[in-house]
């Protein structure tokens, strides 16, 4: 099977990967999103979720917003195709109200 998100699945796995080595944090709950909806599909659930999932929380609370969905995506223009204008511009906010950006 042809997967042309391919690049961005790995790219939210290593996220994932870097979280629990760097941070402490096991997301188990994302690894389970990624495994059954890919990475795009994970990261529009998240990023249109009407509040930070507890992920992005825990996240925050270590100091690390760099290693969340929002910051991969906002943060690395080559994705920004994946998304809608919508999308990136609610990314942004969220990580501008955690004092991110």
């Amino acid at each position: 099977m042809n997967n042309d998100n391919e690049p961005f699945d790995q790219a939210m796995f290593r996220i994932y990967e870097t979280a629990k080595s760097e941070a402490g944090y096991t997301a188990s709950v994302f690894l389970g999103m990624l495994g059954r909806q890919g990475g795009v599909l994970t990261a529009k659930q998240l990023i249109n979720g009407t509040k930070p999932s507890d992920g992005y929380t825990a996240l925050y609370e270590r100091g690390r917003l760099d290693l969340t969905v929002e910051a991969l995506v906002v943060e690395n223009k080559k994705w920004h195709s994946l998304f809608s204008a919508e999308e990136l511009a609610r990314a942004k906010k969220r990580l501008q109200d955690y004092g991110c950006l």
